[in-house]
């Protein structure tokens, strides 16, 4: 399993029982930085800490067994769940090897849908280095624009297509995290992929 996406399953485990113990009031826990950045994702996230938490969950076992399988390239995958709807990124060599990643995917326990957005065809290392920047400013330009919660949205950038996902509260912010991407140098095109739940 990645260490990673382990280390934040831990975390939020333990904000679940926090949150059981003290109630909905939004906290931060001090677990170090990575600690304080999961605290603070699952405090201001619209989903309820159970959600998150089964969603977590999903991400990891999908991404250990696309790791366990040796024909499917895991490391140019990226998997994402919003509640229980797995969403497939990355680019590919084959038809097969995308198929083959949507059914390990569709395989595992509480996945309720597989959205399979990987793309078919190598990407190059030029085109790997200026997603990988296009992605880190548009990240940079939503943490410091007011208003938007930018821990709860996702960015994912191949060969200039961002597609972003999560959850916000409001039509404006959406609008706000979605022009923010468009105008990036770099980005051809912006897939929406955002809800707008006010639980409020």
């Amino acid at each position: 399993m990645n260490y990673f996406v382990f280390k934040q399953f831990l975390h939020c485990c333990i904000l679940f029982f926090l949150f059981l113990t003290f109630g909905c009031t939004p906290f931060i826990v001090v677990l170090g930085v990575g600690g304080a950045t999961a605290a603070y994702k699952v405090a201001t996230d619209k989903r309820t800490v159970g959600t998150q938490v089964d969603d977590l969950t999903i991400t990891a076992r999908v991404k250990t067994a696309l790791i366990d399988d040796p024909s499917v390239y895991a490391n140019m995958i990226d998997v994402d769940t919003l509640e229980g709807v797995v969403v497939l990124r990355g680019t590919v060599e084959t038809e097969q090897e995308s198929e083959k990643a949507a059914n390990i995917a569709r395989g595992i326990a509480n996945v309720g849908e597989v959205k399979n957005r990987l793309k078919i065809g190598p990407k190059t290392f030029g085109e790997s280095i200026n997603d990988g920047i296009t992605a880190s400013k548009i990240k940079s330009k939503l943490l410091v624009e007011p208003g938007i919660k930018f821990l709860n949205i996702d960015v994912d950038v191949n060969k200039g297509i961002v597609s972003l996902s999560g959850i916000v509260g409001s039509m404006v912010e959406m609008e706000k995290i979605c022009n923010i991407a468009r105008s990036t140098r770099g980005t051809v095109k912006v897939v929406n992929n955002i809800i707008v739940r006010n639980y409020n």
